[in-house]
C-alpha cells in the first residue's frame, strides 16, 4: 500500500468523535406495513427485530417515498429519486427525472464509502436497472456500481422459490445448480440472510465494511415455508377490523402514536370482516404474509450471529426499514382459479440450469402449473397471490392509504438504529420523533464513515446530497435540518416542514394541509382553515418539482409531453415505445395489422396503455381478441372460431365512432362498439409481444408471445 494511502485509510478509521468507525448494515423489507413487526405494535413474532430496538432507538416519523423502484435509489444516491432518474418504475418516460435508470450523475454508498477504504457487499434485490438480461449491458448492476460483492436479483418482485434474475457477482444462475449456495430446500429470503451472513464471516482485514441487504419479504407472491405458515394457524380468526384494533392498542401503550391521534377508519373499499367472503382463503393469506415477515426476522437474527462470532457486533451500526407501506395491489385475488399455463394436468419440469426469466412462472421446477385465485390456498411455489387491500389497510394501523401514495399509510416505515458502539446505553428502547427521510441515510453513511462525497466523478457533476446526518438522533441531539422533505409518485405529491404537511392524491388532485402533531392520521384537513399556509407550501413545492426533476411529469396535466405526431409505424415483435414515441391515439381513430403463427399458444400481440386507457390485439384461450379501456372500464371483442397455427394476417380498426372492426387474412371475424377512441393518450407506452407495465385486458402482464409476430404496422387515420 503506498505510504500516503495508508495514511490517509489510518486517519480515516476514526470518527470526528473520536470512536472507531463503525460497520454499516442498512437492511431493508419490501412492501412491509409500519405496524407488521412487533416493535411497532405488530404481532408477528419477530424477537430479533425487537432485541435491536431494545438495544437501539426506534423512529417514530421516518420516511420513506412510497414505491420500491423510487425508494432505492433514493435510498443508495442520498437524492430525491428523480434527480437519480428514477422518479417512477424501469420505464424511460423521455424525461430528465423519469430515464428508468440509475444515473451516471450519482454516487451509490457503495461508492462513496469504497474511497474511505469500505469493503462493500450486497445481498437482495436490486431493481434500479431496466437492464436485467443476461447477456446485456451491466453497467448498472451491484458490481458496477460500487459493491464488491453482490447475491439476489436485479429485478423486482418475482417467486421465493425461484427467482427471476437471480445474479451471483455478474452472472445469473438457477438457483438449483449455484454452485455457491446449495440447500435442501431454496428459499429466497433465507438466500439473502445467509449470503449477507457469509460476507461477515468471510470479510477479512481490519477495514470497516458495508452492506445492503434487500429483502423481497413480504412483497408478493405470498410464499413461504410451510413450518412458518403453521406457525400462524388460526392467529388471525378474528379477521382485520380486529387486527386494526389490537395493533392500535398496542400502539398507543407503547407511545409510539398519540391517543389524541384517531384511527383512521377502516378503508372503503374494505369489506367488514363480518361480511367477508371466502375467509378461509383471507385467513390464510395473512398467515403466510406474517410468516414471511418471521422467517425475514430470523434471517436478521442470523446476520446478528455472525457480528457476534466475528467480534463486530459492538462496532457495527444496523439500520432496519421498509421501501413503503403495505401493498393493497390485488394480485391473483379473482374469483375461481386461474391456471398460468393452459395444460395444467400435464407435468412439464423445468431443466435444473435453465435461467427463470418469468416475473410469474408458469409452472414450478418439477413441473406443476403456477395457480391463481380465490380457490388457489396460497403459499407454496405453485400458487402466487398478493394479500389484499383489507390486511394492508391493517398493515398500515393506524393510517390511511397504501404503496403507492404519499399519505402516512404509503410513505410511513419504521426506522431501528442499533450501534452498541456508538448509541448510549440510556437511549436503549427510546423512541425518536424527529422526522427522517431516505434521503437522509446517505449522509448519515459518509458522516460516520468518515467519506468526502464527491462533487465531481471524471466530468460527471455529481448532484448534491440533499439529506441531513441522523447520527445525532441516535443520541437524542437534533439533526439540524435544514430543508423541508418532499415527495412525488405518481402525480401523488407532499411536503414535511416541521409539524405541518400538505398532500394531494394523483396528478390533479387537490391539496390538502394537516398539522401532524396534533393528526398523524390524516383525519382533519385544515386547507379551508389556512390557506395563506397551504398556498406558501404549494408554492415552494413546485419550485422544488422543477429543480429535483421531478417535473416536468409524465402524468396529469400533458403540457409538458411532446406527443408523436407520426402517422404511420412500422414495428417488429420486442419493440417498446415509451409514452411520447407512441402513437398518438388519444380521439384518434387507427388500424393495426401483423402477421401472426402462434404455434398454438396464447399471448399478446400489440398492447399500448395500462388498466385506465389503453388498447390491446392478442390472443387468449385459442381466440383473435380486441380490448380496449376507457377510464378503467374494460370492453372486449373476440372472434369466432379458433385462432390457427399457422400464418395468417390480422387486424383490428378502431373508428371514431367506437366501432371496431377484427379482420383475420382480410376475412372480418368480429365487429362490435367501444365506448369510443381513446379517451386520453394512453401513459404506459406501447409493446410488441408483451404487455409488461399495467395489463389493458385479463391476459398476464408479463407473458411474452411464444410464437411469431413480423409486419406490424399502425395507422392513425386522419
Amino acid at each position: 500500500m503506498k505510504p500516503i494511502l495508508a495514511l490517509f485509510l489510518s486517519l480515516a478509521a476514526i470518527t470526528v468523535s473520536g470512536a472507531p468507525r463503525p460497520n454499516i448494515i442498512i437492511a431493508m423489507a419490501d412492501d412491509m406495513g409500519w405496524s407488521d413487526i412487533g416493535c411497532y405494535g405488530g404481532e408477528i413474532d419477530t424477537p430479533n427485530l425487537n432485541s435491536l430496538a431494545d438495544g437501539g432507538v426506534r423512529f417514530t416519523q421516518f420516511y420513506n417515498t412510497g414505491r420500491c423502484c423510487p425508494t432505492r435509489a433514493t435510498l443508495l444516491t442520498g437524492t430525491y429519486a428523480h434527480q437519480a432518474g428514477i422518479g417512477w418504475m424501469m420505464r424511460d418516460q423521455n424525461l430528465p427525472g423519469y430515464q428508468g435508470d440509475l444515473g451516471k450523475n450519482v454516487r451509490t454508498i457503495a461508492e462513496v464509502l469504497k474511497t474511505a477504504g469500505y469493503a462493500t457487499y450486497m445481498a437482495g434485490k436490486w431493481h434500479v436497472t431496466p437492464k436485467i438480461q443476461p447477456g446485456g449491458p451491466k453497467d448498472n448492476w451491484p458490481r458496477q456500481r460500487g459493491f464488491d460483492r453482490f447475491y439476489g436479483t436485479i429485478h423486482g418482485a418475482g417467486s421465493f422459490f425461484d427467482p427471476n434474475s437471480l445474479t451471483r457477482e455478474n452472472t445469473q444462475v438457477s438457483p438449483l445448480t449455484d454452485k455457491g449456495y446449495q440447500t435442501e430446500t431454496y428459499y429466497y429470503t433465507d438466500a439473502i440472510s445467509d449470503h449477507a451472513a457469509r460476507y461477515i464471516k468471510e470479510h477479512k482485514g481490519d477495514n470497516p465494511f458495508f452492506i445492503y441487504v434487500a429483502y423481497t419479504a413480504p412483497h408478493w407472491p405470498m410464499h413461504a415455508l410451510p413450518k412458518d405458515i403453521a406457525k400462524y394457524k388460526g392467529k388471525y380468526d378474528a379477521g382485520w377490523d380486529a387486527l386494526r384494533k389490537a395493533r392500535h392498542a398496542r400502539q398507543l401503550k407503547m407511545g409510539l402514536v398519540d391517543p389524541n391521534w384517531k384511527i383512521s377508519p377502516r378503508d372503503s373499499k374494505a369489506t367488514p370482516w363480518a361480511d367477508a367472503k371466502n375467509k378461509a382463503w383471507e385467513l390464510r393469506l395473512m398467515e403466510t404474509y406474517a410468516a414471511m415477515v418471521d422467517n425475514m426476522d430470523q434471517g436478521m437474527g442470523r446476520i446478528v450471529q455472525a457480528l457476534k462470532d466475528n467480534g463486530q457486533y459492538d462496532n457495527t451500526l444496523i439500520l432496519f426499514l421498509a421501501d413503503n407501506g403495505g401493498c393493497a395491489e390485488g394480485m391473483g385475488r379473482r374469483n375461481g382459479i386461474q391456471y398460468r399455463d393452459k395444460n395444467p394436468e400435464k407435468i412439464i419440469p423445468m431443466a435444473k440450469d435453465a435461467l427463470q426469466f418469468d416475473m410469474i412462472p408458469k409452472r414450478t421446477r418439477d413441473g406443476r402449473v403456477v395457480k391463481q385465485g380465490t380457490e388457489v390456498m396460497t403459499g407454496d411455489s405453485d400458487t402466487y397471490h398478493g394479500y389484499g387491500l383489507a390486511w394492508a389497510n391493517a398493515s398500515n394501523t393506524p393510517f390511511r392509504e397504501y404503496k403507492h401514495w404519499v399519505h402516512e399509510g404509503g410513505i410511513s416505515s419504521p426506522l431501528i438504529a442499533h450501534w452498541p458502539k456508538g448509541i448510549s446505553k440510556s437511549r436503549n428502547g427510546k423512541l425518536e420523533g424527529q422526522p427522517g427521510h431516505l434521503i437522509d441515510l446517505m449522509a448519515t453513511c459518509v458522516d460516520l464513515g468518515g467519506a468526502k462525497y464527491p462533487k465531481q466523478v471524471g466530468g460527471t457533476k455529481i448532484v448534491p446530497l440533499q439529506g441531513t446526518s441522523l447520527a445525532p438522533a441516535f443520541n437524542g441531539k437534533d439533526i439540524g435540518r435544514k430543508a423541508p422533505i418532499y415527495w412525488e409518485h405518481e402525480g401523488n405529491r407532499a411536503m414535511r416542514e416541521g409539524k405541518w404537511k400538505l398532500v394531494a392524491k394523483g396528478a390533479n388532485g387537490p391539496w390538502e394541509l394537516y398539522d401532524i402533531e396534533a393528526d398523524r392520521t390524516e383525519l382533519n384537513n385544515l386547507a379551508e382553515k389556512d390557506p395563506a399556509r397551504l398556498n406558501d407550501m404549494a408554492t415552494r413545492w413546485e419550485e422544488w418539482a422543477v429543480e429535483a426533476l421531478a417535473k416536468p411529469w409524465p402524468w396529469g396535466s400533458k403540457k409538458n409531453v411532446k406527443f408523436s405526431k407520426k402517422k404511420n409505424f412500422a414495428l417488429k415483435q420486442g419493440d417498446h415505445l415509451n409514452q411520447a414515441q407512441a402513437p398518438m391515439v388519444r380521439k384518434k381513430a387507427f388500424t393495426v395489422t401483423a402477421t401472426v403463427e402462434t404455434k398454438g399458444h396464447d399471448g399478446v400481440i400489440i398492447a399500448q396503455g395500462g388498466t385506465n386507457h389503453g388498447w390491446a390485439l392478442h390472443v387468449w384461450e385459442g381466440q383473435l381478441r380486441f380490448v380496449t379501456r376507457h377510464g378503467g372500464k374494460l370492453t372486449a371483442l373476440a372472434a369466432k372460431g379458433a385462432f390457427p397455427k399457422s400464418a395468417v394476417k390480422v387486424s383490428a380498426q378502431l373508428q371514431i365512432d367506437g366501432s371496431v372492426v377484427l379482420k383475420m387474412d382480410d376475412k372480418v371475424v368480429a365487429e362490435g362498439k367501444t365506448p369510443g377512441p381513446m379517451l386520453d393518450m394512453p401513459l404506459d407506452g406501447l409493446e410488441v409481444g408483451v404487455d409488461l407495465n399495467g395489463a389493458v385486458g385479463k391476459y398476464p402482464a408479463d407473458e411474452k408471445f411464444k410464437g411469431e409476430i413480423t409486419n406490424v404496422a399502425l395507422k392513425i387515420q386522419k
